[in-house]
């Protein structure tokens, strides 16, 4: 079995080939960009989604959503480079960053949704607490004993082993299961929530091995004047950041996947799950309360 499933993108333009050809890897071709977000309406909605359905629902998973909804419409940017050319992903698969905390010690893990474009954002608020609560529990055995094997790596030989690792999955596309490397770990895009650490903006650096062109990092939601209908009223903004390969993503996609946040966080009532339809959580599925912006 594969690693990953995929499909050869055809007619490649010669822009593209060029940028392909100017960067060997993603140390440098990196863009950044910031889009600022009212998010009235979304704390709105999550607080009525809160109190119809029990669910813990918080930006993190409205993001998650939005993300899947902006790949499915440019699946152009739903891609991995290989021997230099691009390969569209079959699957929309989406990731967090879990901070892991253990006898003092803190670590850096994720937590995906696999097919995330074709699921309700109630199935994703659930499916993504679950992977969260396994991870930070270390009961994803995949996942564990993957970095069991990093800890055991010497130093001397850790820039050898990420290149090695990520040259065997996504250079040949192997299935490195056997050797306790998770499928797919991280996805076609990665969201990390630096709002948490209370930061407005924040850019996270692309990280070569695991071949993800797109990191999203949500800021803190911040009371800010805004101007409606000529008058300028208190409102509540969100800075989403982001860093992404210039070597096949571009301005154009850039364009739609910023169109698709805003459109969708903006009108959150009209774009995600209607709340008149979503049925109460079961006890199993309510957690306890925590901020909108998780």
């Amino acid at each position: 079995m594969a690693h990953l499933e995929l499909i050869p993108k055809e007619n490649v333009s010669s822009f593209r080939k060029l940028a392909i050809g100017s960067w060997k890897t993603a140390y440098d071709p990196t863009v950044y960009g910031t889009m600022t977000l009212r998010m009235d309406k979304a704390l709105a909605y999550i607080e009525e989604f809160r109190q119809k359905t029990g669910i813990r629902l918080t930006v993190t998973h409205l993001l998650a959503k939005a993300m899947a909804e902006a790949l499915r419409r440019c699946p152009d940017a739903n891609a991995i480079l290989r021997y230099n050319r691009i390969y569209l992903r079959k699957r929309i698969t989406i990731s967090t960053l879990v901070v892991q905390t253990d006898g003092g010690k803190v670590d850096l893990t994720s937590a995906k949704i696999d097919d995330a474009e074709q699921k309700s954002l109630r199935e994703i608020a659930a499916e993504l607490e679950a992977a969260v609560q396994k991870v930070r529990q270390r009961k994803d055995e995949m996942l564990e004993k993957g970095k069991g094997t990093i800890h055991k790596m010497p130093y001397a030989f850790l820039n050898f082993f990420t290149w090695l690792i990520s040259f065997f999955m996504y250079t040949l596309n192997w299935d490195m299961t056997w050797a306790g490397m998770p499928r797919d770990a991280f996805g076609s895009a990665i969201i990390t929530n630096v709002g948490s650490l209370g930061l407005d903006t924040a850019y996270v650096p692309l990280v070569p091995y695991t071949r993800v062109p797109i990191f999203i990092a949500p800021g803190a939601i911040k009371d800010a004047p805004v101007v409606e209908n000529g008058k300028v009223v208190p409102g509540k903004l969100m800075n989403v950041n982001a860093s992404f390969d210039h070597r096949f993503i571009d301005g154009f996609h850039a364009s739609i996947l910023a169109n698709t946040f805003r459109e969708m966080l903006e009108n959150p009532f009209e774009h995600f799950d209607k709340l008149d339809e979503v049925a109460p959580a079961l006890p199993a599925d309510v957690k306890p309360p925590v901020s909108a912006a998780g």
